[in-house]
Order: structure tokens, then sequence, then C-alpha cells
């Protein structure tokens, strides 16, 4: 008998728990339904600003043995052209997260404002980001006091969950994911790349990345996430996204364990392309009948 990968977050069903992470191949809607058609269980877009951003200078990625650097400044078009891009977002064929940024509360109410009637199953509001000035960690937001802040104020213009993103490295991701829950978030995702790092090119002697520093993920950040998504397990009470490194059936099943409903993918889904998301659903399915689990849901929190 074939696993059952359904899993339901805020009411949102999934036919699997992996979710395509803002930032990789979510820039257009049809980009968004080859994902799905790939055996995503939901996706997330790019992260959508008031104004359109031009975002950091190239090179914005580089590639590393342990995972990836990046530093691209949330460059995308502005909240109007995602508008008009994501309109009927429910067509895409399975859940469509936005992702929503701001370098002040009132940038965060001007985008949901825009674009809260596209069709989108959830919000997700990334407080963490570690590399572009004026958002996320690098603009004070990543505090107990501005993740309430954000929270509320999105919270009164759309009746869709909200989802709030969180460092796992900081100190403080756990009191920012309470306060996050105290102020009516319905998730939180965890967590955004680390960092940031850097990586220098010993031939010209200058770093990489053309904003020289950049978040980090992939491999490198997978204990570290696995970590976050156990603390936060025995924190708060609303569903967990984790996020960091996962790239296999197994990474994805010892992130469940640790605690999170789903699981999104981003630095795999850049190495390996969209068809990582049925490879990786295969291999969590085989390992649920090897060891006789009938439906994945079993598994969350096991480590506890």
């Amino acid at each position: 008998m074939t696993a059952d990968l359904n899993v339901t977050i805020n009411g949102l069903n999934l036919k699997n728990p992996t979710i395509l992470a803002s930032g990789i191949l979510g820039v257009t809607k049809a980009s968004l339904k080859n994902v799905v058609n790939n055996g995503a269980g939901a996706v997330t877009t790019k992260s959508i600003s008031a104004l359109p951003r031009q975002g950091h200078p190239a090179p914005i990625i580089i590639t590393y043995e342990a995972g990836m650097l990046n530093a691209v400044g949330y460059s995308n078009p502005g909240a109007q052209k995602a508008k008009e891009e994501f309109q009927n977002a429910q067509t895409v064929g399975a859940p469509v997260i936005a992702s929503v940024i701001g370098q002040s509360i009132e940038d965060f109410q001007a985008v949901v404002e825009q674009i809260k009637d596209c069709g989108f199953a959830a919000m997700e509001i990334p407080l963490s980001c570690p590399h572009t000035p004026g958002f996320g960690s690098l603009g004070g937001q990543h505090t107990p006091q501005m993740a309430a802040a954000i929270t509320a104020a999105v919270k009164k213009l759309t009746g869709l969950p909200i989802w709030i993103k969180i460092s796992p490295t900081h100190q403080n991701n756990l009191k920012v994911a309470q306060a996050a829950e105290a102020a009516g978030a319905d998730a939180i995702v965890a967590g955004n790349s680390m960092g940031p790092g850097m990586i220098i090119d010993i031939e010209t002697a200058k770093p990489i990345l053309g904003f020289k520093m950049g978040g980090v993920s992939g491999a490198a950040l997978r204990p570290i996430a696995v970590r976050c998504v156990y603390d936060l397990y025995q924190t708060v009470k609303i569903p967990i996204i984790g996020c960091g490194g996962v790239a296999s059936g197994r990474d994805l099943i010892e992130m469940m364990m640790a605690g999170a409903q789903a699981v999104a993918l981003g630095t795999a889904v850049f190495i390996g392309g969209a068809s990582v998301f049925n490879k990786i659903t295969r291999e969590a399915a085989g390992w649920l009948e090897e060891n006789n689990y009938k439906k994945i849901t079993e598994v969350i929190g096991l480590a506890h």
C-alpha cells in the first residue's frame, strides 16, 4: 500500500508536504504551474514589494561545496505587476503562497491590499533576510516587537493565513515566533538563509558576490534549520514549515520528525531543477512504506 503524503496546514490541503520556497522559480504563474506539475504540494511566489526593485548587482548567486550563497536583493517588478501576473492564482493547481516584503509596516500593508484578492492561499511575511539593507534582519524587523506589529497590521487587512518567516540563527528567534503567534500569525516558516557569509575569489582577491556577502543555504544550513524547527515545536502551538537544506526524502522525514508539518525547498530546486519535488516525495514515500507508516503525518514531531 502506498503511504499517504497528504498534509493540511491552516485548512489548506497539500497533496504532499513539499513547498517551493520563495525566490526560486516563483516569478510567473506559468513557472509556478510547472513546479506543481513536477510534484510540489504548494508553491511560494518570489517576494513582492510595494514598488519595483532592481536588487543587488550581479553576480547574485554562487554555489559551493556545502550549499549556496545568495544576495539577490529582492529584485521584483512591484505589487501592481504582481497583481496582474498572479491574478486567479487558485488555478495553478496547488495552494499559492504570496511572499510579501516591506521596509515599513505601511509597505507590508500596501502590498497586501494590492494582492489580497488574487486567489492566494496564504501570505508569507519574511522578517529575517540577512543581506538586504532595510529589510528583515538588516531592517530591524526580526524583533518580538516588530514581529507582533507587522503580523497584527497585515492580519487586519485579510482573512488569509499569515505565515511569519524567521531566522534560524538569531538568538531571539523563539521570542519572535511567540510574539508573532500572540499577534495572530497562523504558521511559522523556519527559517530563512543564515549568515550573511562571504566567498572570496583568491585570484582577484575580491568577494565574488556583487553585494560581497549573502545568505547561506543548502546542506550547510540543514542541521541548523532542523534544530530551529525542533525548538519551535516545543515553543509555539501553530504549524511550522521547515526550510533549510532539504534535498532528499530522508531529509524531509528528518525535518518533519523535528516538528515541521511541511517543508520548503529552495537550494535543492536551484541545483536539481523542478523535478526534485517528485524525487523527494518518492523517496519519502518509500521510506514510510519500508518502516510501516501509513501516513506521513505520523512522523510529525516524532523526535520529541
